[in-house]
């Protein structure tokens, strides 16, 4: 008997000495994917050639990290961020057309090998859409362009992994809807993505970064949403910083109200990576 619970201490203190557990850590164990265009932001999109705006308020926070040296890296975090369209006016007025809310949780897992790392991210998210007191006009009594508010929401479980070796990162997963209303869209969302940056030869805290993002999205068929950013940014690469960079998306509409939408811009955008 002394045998074994020497035996099961040896095995528990090579364990402890393998293995960490940090609680509300101050980065993220997770990169966002820079062109996905549901990820958390803190900043604003401004389109070219149109009286639009997008303004991102939102966060992704780890409340756990636990870290074994033959695992890697896993984390529990929770979502909570809004993406909203406004409009500008005179005398520096920007009212709302619509707001798009999304919370909920992930678990995410990275691991460096010797010369490239794998991660993964799976997130349950609820996502519910709203037109917004700018979509009405009040001199005619009416909601803008004869669209009504309209009842929009989806429940998804979405697991996306990536392969990255030195600056490049390609990314391939999928999403499944398992509610959402109106009650007869696709239930299936597919990921692709790659990003690339480069070193500014300024600072080791500035680089350029290209990335591009597609999501196969299912509503009345399946169509291919595109979006690309080109940018700067200064800061950590897997972590706080400030971006500006140039946007291009051509797909289905983000916003909720407008899901059946086509959208096509380029756009000007900052980004706080809080």
């Amino acid at each position: 008997m002394k045998r074994v619970l020497f035996i099961l201490y040896i095995s528990l203190s090579v364990i402890n000495a393998q293995t960490s557990v940090d609680y509300f850590p101050s980065d993220l164990n997770f990169k966002p994917y820079i062109a996905n265009i549901i990820e958390p932001k803190a900043g604003a999109l401004f389109e070219f050639n149109e009286n639009k705006l997008r303004l991102d308020i939102g966060t992704s926070i780890d409340l756990m990290h636990w870290t074994n040296k033959e695992s890697g890296t896993f984390s529990f975090g929770a979502d909570l961020f809004t993406y909203t369209l406004l409009r500008g006016e005179s005398n520096f007025h920007f009212p709302v057309d619509a707001v798009d809310y999304l919370f909920g949780i992930n678990g995410t897992w990275k691991k460096k090998f010797c010369n490239y790392e794998l991660g993964a991210r799976l997130r349950l998210s609820h996502i519910s859409a709203h037109f917004v007191d700018g979509h009405f006009e009040g001199a005619l009594n009416q909601w803008r362009d004869g669209l009504n508010p309209r009842v929009y929401s989806r429940e998804f479980l979405e697991f996306i992994p990536y392969y990255a070796k030195g600056a490049f990162r390609f990314y391939a997963g999928a999403s499944y809807i398992f509610h959402v209303d109106p009650s007869w869209l696709g239930k299936d969302i597919w990921h692709l993505g790659a990003e690339y940056t480069i070193p500014s030869g300024i600072s080791e805290r500035i680089y350029f970064y290209g990335a591009y993002d597609l999501r196969v999205v299912n509503i009345d068929k399946r169509r291919g949403n595109n979006s690309v950013n080109l940018g700067i940014k200064t800061g950590y690469p897997d972590g706080r910083g400030f971006s500006l960079y140039l946007a291009y998306y051509n797909g289905k509409n983000i916003h909720g109200e407008y899901f059946d939408h086509d959208s096509r811009y380029t756009a000007f955008g900052l980004n706080f990576d809080l």
